[in-house]
């Protein structure tokens, strides 16, 4: 996620769809098809530090516990979470967030992220470097049956958009098998918008012990989850009715 001023200037702002119409919507829609992810080696792509974990901790902790290499990579270096902090710096909170992501990720049980390091809001003016960074990784095992989970191609962020973009165009070329989790959709789309494509929607249910995991590894990013100060530019960049929404007790990901 990027900082509640940018989310607030977005003309994809919060619609103000609470927790509880989302939940009324999935019962009268009935029982959505499950997850099936059939892969040996699962490379999980971000556009910042704590979208996989948002979108997609449950699935990697499944995955994960049935034997699949799960791999992350965070592809811009989240400097951008709060522009203007009087308190920090782009670099300070580069430094910071990739703290944090580790945390998260030994939370999870999962190697540490690969760093991608680019800069935080300028994705969609990064094809190439970010091309290089997930063709590396994803050459590293070429002996195995790999498929990409990375943030949705329509997410309505320009850096969770280009980050899926990257993954539809490489997964295409190398005939991979792709899955895409949507983190703003959440905040922006109202239940059965007609836009979107939601016979597409697959669903993966956390045990109580994976929902208590992904939590645990959500407390990790204080930075995003507490104020830096007490400076309007250091607010809450998740606070709680938007956490509501990604700690529910299924994960969605659209198949593609």
């Amino acid at each position: 996620m990027t900082s509640t001023e940018r989310f607030e200037a977005s003309p994809v702002a919060d619609r103000g769809t609470d927790e509880t119409q989302w939940q009324q919507w999935f019962s009268v829609c009935g029982d959505l098809p499950r997850l099936e992810i059939d892969v040996e080696r699962l490379v999980v792509l971000a556009a910042h530090p704590d979208d996989e974990i948002l979108g997609a901790a449950g699935v990697m902790i499944a995955a994960a516990a049935a034997g699949v290499d799960v791999v992350t990579v965070c592809l811009s270096d989240g400097s951008g979470s709060h522009p203007g902090s009087p308190t920090h710096s782009p670099h300070d909170l580069a430094a910071i967030r990739r703290a944090e992501l580790d945390a998260a990720t030994d939370i999870l049980g999962l190697e540490r992220s690969v760093w991608g390091g680019l800069p935080d809001g300028a994705l969609s003016t990064a094809d190439a470097a970010m091309t290089r960074i997930v063709e590396a990784v994803l050459d590293e095992r070429t002996d195995t049956v790999t498929g990409v989970l990375s943030v949705w191609e329509d997410d309505g962020h320009p850096d969770h958009e280009a980050v899926g973009r990257c993954a539809s165009r490489i997964t295409a070329e190398r005939g991979m098998m792709l899955w895409q989790y949507p983190i703003w959709m959440w905040h922006w789309a109202i239940p059965g918008e007609e836009t979107i494509a939601w016979d597409a929607l697959r669903a993966h249910g956390l045990d109580d012990a994976a929902l208590a995991t992904k939590k645990a590894a959500v407390q990790a990013f204080s930075s995003q989850i507490h104020p830096l100060s007490e400076a309007d530019a250091d607010q809450v960049v998740l606070p709680p009715h938007v956490l509501e929404r990604l700690l529910r007790r299924d994960e969605y990901v659209f198949v593609r």
